[in-house]
């Protein structure tokens, strides 16, 4: 009977150890995920710090049907194509707060295969009449900033309008490969010479890494404290029993 008691007690005993172990663990996981994020953080408010003046070709810093580098948003790239489409994008918010309609327009990229595309911000909705000698069979020489995709919704999405410069909204309505994330024109030339026209300043992204630095780095302190008071309550809670 004794026997039996101590195999009981030396099995409890060892489930007890897995599961501090387990919780230990998790504990420490934690602090690693959340060490990350200020990581992640830290790179990417650096990163807009950082104005780089070279300017890039398109398929340098993007690839169609493939998620936009955070570490190439705001870039100067520059491509060529034509315009095959264009829609309203209403209720858009420029860098410096003003809010209006835009004009965005799909640029079908020269001499891509497969035939890709990529949204582009051409300017004001009101100024979409101004260059009316560009038609489809006219070739653009782009020049403007790269920028991710929006996630919310500005409008509804109905026919000559597009709900946010993202995309996956048209994808049911071109046969396009289309890239991630969108242009903002600053310069466009048709072999006549350059287009004169208002252009757009976007506003710049929000950080998909919510929080503060600090904020991370004390989220991984208390992770990691309390991984060592898990390991350490087995012990103190025996030392009190003895």
């Amino acid at each position: 009977m004794h026997a039996e008691m101590k195999t009981q007690l030396i099995i409890k005993r060892f489930f007890q150890g897995l599961g501090v172990l387990l919780l230990v663990l998790v504990f420490i996981s934690l602090g690693k995920w959340q060490l990350d994020r200020a990581a992640d953080l830290k790179t990417m408010q650096a990163a807009a710090k950082v104005v780089d003046q070279k300017v890039y070709s398109l398929d340098e810093l993007a690839q169609p049907s493939v998620a936009l580098d955070s570490r190439n948003v705001n870039k100067t790239v520059s491509v060529t194509g034509f315009y095959v489409a264009n829609f309203k994008a209403p209720l858009q918010k420029d860098a410096a707060g003003k809010v209006s309609d835009w004009e965005v327009a799909l640029l079908q990229v020269d001499g891509s295969s497969p035939l890709s595309g990529i949204l582009v911000v051409r300017g004001l909705w009101a100024d979409r009449l101004k260059n009316p000698e560009v038609a489809m069979s006219t070739k653009i020489e782009l020049v403007g900033t790269l920028q991710p995709h929006q996630y919310d919704d500005r409008a509804e999405n109905v026919p000559g309008v597009i709900s946010r410069l993202d995309s996956s909204v048209i994808v049911g309505i071109s046969d396009l490969a289309l890239y991630d994330g969108f242009i903002v024109a600053k310069s466009e030339k048709v072999r006549e010479g350059e287009l004169t026209r208002e252009r757009v300043i976007a506003a710049a992204p929000v950080s998909k890494v919510a929080g503060y630095y600090w904020q991370h780095i004390s989220y991984v302190a208390i992770w990691w404290l309390m991984a060592a008071i898990a390991l350490y309550l087995p012990f103190y809670r025996r030392r009190e029993g003895q």
